[in-house]
Protein backbone atom coordinates (compact mmCIF):
# COMPACT_ATOMS: atom_id res chain seq x y z
CA UNK A 1 0.00 0.00 0.00
CA UNK A 2 1.16 3.35 -0.94
CA UNK A 3 1.30 6.38 1.57
CA UNK A 4 0.17 9.70 0.96
CA UNK A 5 3.80 10.56 0.88
CA UNK A 6 4.66 8.05 -1.87
CA UNK A 7 1.56 8.91 -3.76
CA UNK A 8 2.21 12.92 -3.60
CA UNK A 9 6.01 11.66 -4.80
CA UNK A 10 4.56 9.70 -7.39
CA UNK A 11 2.19 12.43 -8.72
CA UNK A 12 4.64 15.13 -8.93
CA UNK A 13 7.39 12.81 -10.71
CA UNK A 14 4.48 11.91 -13.19
CA UNK A 15 3.73 15.70 -13.58
CA UNK A 16 6.99 16.13 -14.32
CA UNK A 17 7.73 13.53 -16.64
CA UNK A 18 4.75 15.22 -18.57
CA UNK A 19 6.03 18.45 -18.82
CA UNK A 20 9.26 17.08 -20.68
CA UNK A 21 8.08 14.52 -22.91
CA UNK A 22 5.54 18.30 -23.92
CA UNK A 23 8.38 19.84 -23.90
CA UNK A 24 10.54 17.30 -26.16
CA UNK A 25 7.18 16.69 -28.31
CA UNK A 26 7.34 20.69 -29.35
CA UNK A 27 11.28 20.61 -30.25
CA UNK A 28 10.93 17.70 -32.13
CA UNK A 29 7.77 20.19 -34.01
CA UNK A 30 5.18 17.63 -33.16
CA UNK A 31 1.37 19.31 -34.19
CA UNK A 32 -0.46 19.18 -30.89
CA UNK A 33 -3.24 16.57 -32.44
CA UNK A 34 0.39 14.16 -32.81
CA UNK A 35 1.55 15.02 -29.20
CA UNK A 36 -1.75 14.54 -27.94
CA UNK A 37 -2.27 10.79 -30.02
CA UNK A 38 1.50 9.78 -28.48
CA UNK A 39 0.64 10.80 -24.90
CA UNK A 40 -3.12 9.63 -24.98
CA UNK A 41 -4.20 12.99 -23.23
CA UNK A 42 -6.77 14.74 -23.95
CA UNK A 43 -6.69 18.65 -25.67
CA UNK A 44 -6.84 20.25 -22.52
CA UNK A 45 -4.56 18.27 -20.37
CA UNK A 46 -1.91 18.53 -23.05
CA UNK A 47 -2.42 22.52 -23.33
CA UNK A 48 -2.27 22.44 -19.14
CA UNK A 49 0.86 20.58 -19.38
CA UNK A 50 2.66 23.22 -21.81
CA UNK A 51 1.59 25.92 -19.84
CA UNK A 52 3.37 24.26 -16.62
CA UNK A 53 -0.34 23.76 -14.94
CA UNK A 54 0.04 20.40 -13.43
CA UNK A 55 -1.67 20.59 -10.37
CA UNK A 56 -4.86 18.06 -11.24
CA UNK A 57 -3.33 16.23 -13.89
CA UNK A 58 -4.22 12.54 -13.13
CA UNK A 59 -2.13 9.92 -15.56
CA UNK A 60 -2.59 5.99 -16.37
CA UNK A 61 -0.01 3.61 -16.29
CA UNK A 62 -0.12 3.39 -20.07
CA UNK A 63 0.19 7.55 -20.66
CA UNK A 64 3.18 6.88 -17.57
CA UNK A 65 4.88 4.59 -20.15
CA UNK A 66 4.25 6.40 -23.33
CA UNK A 67 5.29 9.85 -21.29
CA UNK A 68 8.64 7.04 -20.92
CA UNK A 69 8.91 6.00 -24.26
CA UNK A 70 9.44 9.98 -25.28
CA UNK A 71 12.03 10.37 -22.73
CA UNK A 72 13.92 7.86 -23.79
CA UNK A 73 13.83 8.07 -27.67
CA UNK A 74 14.96 12.02 -26.27
CA UNK A 75 18.24 10.07 -24.83
CA UNK A 76 18.63 7.75 -27.07
CA UNK A 77 18.84 10.68 -29.85
CA UNK A 78 21.08 12.42 -27.15
CA UNK A 79 23.77 9.72 -27.23
CA UNK A 80 23.81 9.51 -31.21
CA UNK A 81 23.52 13.35 -31.96
CA UNK A 82 25.12 16.17 -30.52
CA UNK A 83 23.92 18.36 -33.68
CA UNK A 84 20.71 20.39 -31.99
CA UNK A 85 19.63 19.99 -36.00
CA UNK A 86 19.69 16.09 -36.09
CA UNK A 87 18.84 15.81 -32.45
CA UNK A 88 15.32 17.39 -32.68
CA UNK A 89 14.87 17.04 -36.59
CA UNK A 90 15.74 13.26 -36.49
CA UNK A 91 12.19 11.95 -36.10
CA UNK A 92 10.88 14.28 -38.65
CA UNK A 93 13.37 12.65 -41.28
CA UNK A 94 12.23 10.54 -43.62
CA UNK A 95 13.70 6.82 -42.69
CA UNK A 96 13.99 4.07 -45.32
CA UNK A 97 15.16 1.60 -42.95
CA UNK A 98 12.89 -1.64 -42.46
CA UNK A 99 9.62 -0.52 -40.04
CA UNK A 100 10.06 2.76 -41.05
CA UNK A 101 9.85 2.22 -44.89
CA UNK A 102 10.12 5.96 -46.50
CA UNK A 103 7.87 7.34 -43.42
CA UNK A 104 9.46 9.87 -40.87
CA UNK A 105 9.37 8.61 -36.97
CA UNK A 106 6.91 11.23 -35.92
CA UNK A 107 4.44 10.26 -38.60
CA UNK A 108 4.59 6.49 -36.97
CA UNK A 109 4.44 7.53 -33.50
CA UNK A 110 2.11 10.17 -34.40
CA UNK A 111 -0.75 7.87 -34.77
CA UNK A 112 -1.27 7.17 -31.26
CA UNK A 113 -0.76 3.52 -31.51
CA UNK A 114 1.25 1.95 -28.74
CA UNK A 115 3.13 -0.32 -30.46
CA UNK A 116 4.09 2.02 -33.09
CA UNK A 117 5.67 3.93 -30.13
CA UNK A 118 7.34 1.23 -28.96
CA UNK A 119 9.02 0.31 -32.27
CA UNK A 120 9.88 3.75 -33.28
CA UNK A 121 11.44 3.78 -29.85
CA UNK A 122 13.49 -0.10 -30.21
CA UNK A 123 14.86 0.97 -33.71
CA UNK A 124 15.84 4.16 -32.64
CA UNK A 125 17.51 3.00 -29.22
CA UNK A 126 19.11 0.59 -31.11
CA UNK A 127 20.93 3.92 -32.69
CA UNK A 128 22.62 4.04 -29.94
CA UNK A 129 24.78 0.41 -30.66
CA UNK A 130 25.71 -0.16 -26.54
CA UNK A 131 26.73 3.26 -25.66
CA UNK A 132 25.32 3.10 -22.30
Amino acid sequence: MQTAQEFAQNKAAAAVGLKAAVRILEKWRASGEQGEAILRVSHSTYARARRGDLAAIKLDSDQLARISYVLNIHAALRVVFDNPDNLYGFVNMVNHNPYFNGRTPMAIMGTGDFAALYETYKRIDSLRGGQW
